[in-house]
């Protein structure tokens, strides 16, 4: 295996690890922390651009003060938005359910930005979905409630998971709105040097 069939993922999401493993990658967890507030009047794009960009950073910066193999380090954030909202992780099922709610019989966008890093050289790529729900009930939304899948899930949902029935149509990229986009994120790495079929 060379230097360039592993990478640092500076994510603890299982899906993305998963989605990596799917790309043939290996890759070591760094952790990093960042403040994930929301600016004043700060656009959802722009939103998780900054986001993916500062865990990048943060990352980077653990790599250094760590000692670690100057190795590429990918990090990403996923926005969900609607009518300008932006729809984070829920603090609790009511805010679940109000999330849910607001999707109902509605189209609403998935933006996931994606970032790499490498000592100073820093790429970054955005993927914007658009996913329809179907109209939900009161029913739908306790039962999905119920299975637990909507905790700490940007939006209160997963499409890979029960909510894949909630969901009439998208347009774009699947595994963007799972956590991340495979092909924006292939394009990326290349330009770090790794290759893929």
């Amino acid at each position: 295996m060379t230097e360039n069939d592993t990478l640092y993922l500076a994510s603890g999401s299982p899906r993305r690890r998963e989605l990596l493993t799917q790309l043939g990658l290996h890759f070591e967890r760094i952790h990093a922390d960042i403040d994930e507030s929301v600016l004043p009047g700060e656009a959802a794009r722009a939103y998780a651009e900054r986001l993916a960009r500062a865990k990048a950073d943060a990352g980077w910066a653990v790599v250094e003060r760590s000692g670690l193999p100057q190795r590429a380090l990918l990090a990403a954030d996923t926005t969900v938005v609607q009518d300008g909202e932006i729809f984070g992780k829920p603090a609790d099922a009511a805010d679940a359910r109000r999330m849910l709610l607001a999707f109902s019989g509605r189209t609403h966008q998935v933006i996931t930005a994606v970032a790499v890093r490498r000592g100073d050289q820093v790429a970054l790529t955005t993927s914007v979905t658009d996913v329809t729900f179907r109209a939900l009930g009161e029913d739908d939304i306790q039962r999905y409630l119920d299975s637990g899948e909507a905790a700490d899930k940007a939006g209160a949902y997963g499409i890979q998971g029960l909510a894949a029935v909630f969901v009439e149509h998208i347009a774009g990229s699947f595994t963007g709105v799972v956590g991340l986009p495979l092909f924006e994120t292939a394009a990326l790495l290349s330009q770090f040097g790794f290759v893929f079929p």
